[in-house]
């Protein structure tokens, strides 16, 4: 995983609709809050989306974009986003994952998909990472509006 600090890697991922959506594409106009779920079908990674969701006002508020990324296939992760009704961009990686750019493999005998966040600042610097194997830590909400409201807007 990467370090508070570090520059953010350059990720090039995939939308649900197919489009190119670069990490970098976001400098210099927003911070981004990416948030690795375990799986579509993890209800505890489902309710961690609905908090953001409902936070995501706020989180406009702070020049911050979300994005969430999935294990699975587009298509899989369209289906996802139209039944839970997500309205930020759910992406996939057009190869292996997007977890595995940076460095949330599986673990547990590679059977178990780890979760996490990443909030990248307006100038491509990390300001908040988190991750677990288990679900329920996957998410650190008070971590991640700390180091949302230390960006200063």
């Amino acid at each position: 995983m990467l370090e508070t600090g570090s520059p953010a890697p350059e990720m090039v991922l995939e939308d649900t609709v197919g489009d190119t959506v670069r990490l970098s594409d976001y400098r210099g106009e927003h911070a981004v809050l990416l948030y690795f779920v375990r799986s579509t079908s993890c209800p505890v990674c489902n309710r961690n989306v609905q908090d953001l969701v409902r936070s995501g006002d706020d989180l406009e508020a702070e020049n911050v974009r979300v994005l969430i990324a999935v294990p699975e296939s587009r298509q899989r992760a369209a289906t996802w986003k139209a039944r839970q009704r997500v309205p930020f961009p759910v992406l996939t990686a057009r190869g292996g994952t997007p977890h595995e750019m940076v460095g949330l493999d599986r673990r547990v005998f590679g059977a178990m998909q780890r979760s996490g966040s990443l909030l990248v600042d307006v100038h491509g610097v990390i300001r908040h990472v988190h991750s677990a194997t288990l679900p329920t830590g996957g998410y650190d909400r008070k971590g991640v509006m700390r180091a949302v409201r230390s960006l200063g807007v």
